[in-house]
């Protein structure tokens, strides 16, 4: 028999029978609804990326396990998933220079990451240092201009339209371009190292962090 992917909703679900839960008494302890907890258990409803922290941290669980990146269970061949994702059903991030909407993240132990990204950052020296992680990443500009600013090589502009791959492992930063207010783009992170979903949360509280700091 096939085994299926874990959702978030089976997640909860596992959680609630390991601690013998009603949930009512999920919804007390994490302080989200019992109307919100149902819907995401029957996979109606995805949470927040706000959401998601608060039940990290008021159950006491990592946040990668919500995303079920680190999945312990062994590999088995998957064949015929899918995924429907649009921006109402996204995990948002929110950080200084980026607002992140998290696509198909009902899907679990994905090989690929995709995010719509909203670029705010209109210079290198607003942005901050430049950002690593594990992986390469595919960008393509859905609206607007940016300027992908990288290690190893000079910035280059990128119009609607175009695109760019990367080695993540290098510090790389995008901005929005001349005369451009806001840019949208399109992102596909890979990696062999099953943590990369782990990596990207830890980023977004580096960023996160640096936005609180005075001055």
């Amino acid at each position: 028999m096939t085994q299926t992917q874990p959702t978030l909703g089976t997640l909860l679900k596992a959680m609630r029978a390991r601690n013998n839960w009603t949930l009512k008494e999920m919804s007390d302890r994490s302080g989200i609804p019992v109307s919100t907890l149902s819907k995401v258990e029957h996979d109606r409803l995805t949470l927040t990326y706000d959401k998601l922290l608060q039940l990290s941290q008021r159950l006491n669980i990592r946040m990668s396990e919500l995303f079920a990146e680190n999945d312990p269970t062994p590999e088995v061949a998957v064949t015929a998933r899918r995924s429907l994702g649009d921006l109402a059903r996204a995990v948002r991030v929110n950080t200084a220079n980026y607002d992140y909407f998290y696509l198909c993240t009902e899907l679990r132990r994905k090989r690929m990451i995709p995010v719509v990204t909203r670029v705010r950052a209109k210079s290198a020296e607003e942005f901050g240092d430049l950002v690593h992680h594990p992986g390469e990443e595919f960008i393509f500009v859905i609206q607007g201009r940016i300027v992908v600013h990288t290690e190893f090589y000079d910035p280059v502009t990128l119009e609607e339209g175009e695109s760019i791959y990367i080695d993540s492992n290098m510090g790389h930063a995008y901005v929005a371009g001349d005369g451009c207010d806001e840019a949208v783009i399109l992102g596909v992170c890979s990696s062999a190292d099953d943590g990369l979903m782990n990596s990207l949360l830890n980023l977004h509280g580096e960023e996160n962090e640096r936005e609180a700091l005075p001055g």
